[in-house]
């Protein structure tokens, strides 16, 4: 394909494109390269009309939100045994939705083992990572195969299983990595809400984790994210 074959207008706006995408460009630059620019921007333009033609995924709000507080976790990590008991069937704490055991570091010097670093030894706090479930969820966003969508009644955002390829395309995409994998079927995993009933709420024996409706949020009172300084007697 050379100039000739292709639109003017077409042309021109491909080339502003461009050299919006890559502020290093110039129009010289596509001078130089003549008829492989234009094959390059050619193809740039096919691709972006089809992201541009794909459908936008529209989920609705969910029912509520699991909220901790990090304060008063004791890390004895009841919630991801109750997690995937109920949801799994089996006791598998590394495919929990919610996330305990990467945020434990006891000792002086901080992380270790390759864990998150966000509880030491010292300040004795426990950091658990829970699901957001993202209005605009790039989990579901990411998914090829549109395997996640919202399930009723909590309209938590979940795995479809059949539809799932285990790709971890959505593990990559999200961005608080709350994602899980089950190794043994090669299927994703996500925060279910339990139907609205979390089982980590009910097994936590500190009341340190808590199911609000999205329309309480507002009015929640806010968990404290750092723990009280104790003072010498």
């Amino acid at each position: 394909m050379d100039a000739g074959e292709m639109d003017r207008e077409t042309y021109e706006r491909l080339i502003d494109l461009a050299m919006a995408v890559d502020g290093s460009l110039t129009r010289r630059c596509f001078l130089h390269v003549g008829g492989l620019s234009v094959i390059a921007l050619s193809t740039l333009g096919s691709w972006l009309a089809a992201e541009a033609s794909a459908p936008v995924l529209v989920l609705p709000q969910a029912k509520g939100l699991v909220l901790a507080d990090p304060t008063k976790c004791v890390g004895c990590r009841r919630c991801e045994l109750a997690c995937t008991e109920f949801n799994d069937g089996k006791a598998a704490p590394s495919m929990a939705r919610i996330k305990i055991a990467r945020n434990m570091n006891f000792g002086p010097r901080g992380a270790f083992l390759g864990r998150e670093g966000q509880g030491t030894w010292g300040n004795g706090l426990v950091v658990q990572d829970v699901c957001r479930q993202c209005a605009d969820a790039a989990c579901a966003a990411a998914c090829p195969v549109q395997a996640i969508g919202a399930k009723s009644p909590a309209n938590a955002r979940v795995v479809d299983k059949s539809k799932c390829i285990g790709c971890r395309t959505c593990v990559s995409a999200c961005p608080f990595r709350m994602m899980a994998v089950d190794e043994e079927v090669g299927r994703a995993t996500k925060c279910t809400l339990c139907d609205g009933k979390p089982k980590c709420v009910e097994a936590c024996p500190a009341a340190a984790l808590r199911y609000v409706a999205w329309r309480e949020l507002s009015r929640a009172s806010t968990f404290r994210t750092r723990p009280v300084e104790r003072r010498d007697a």
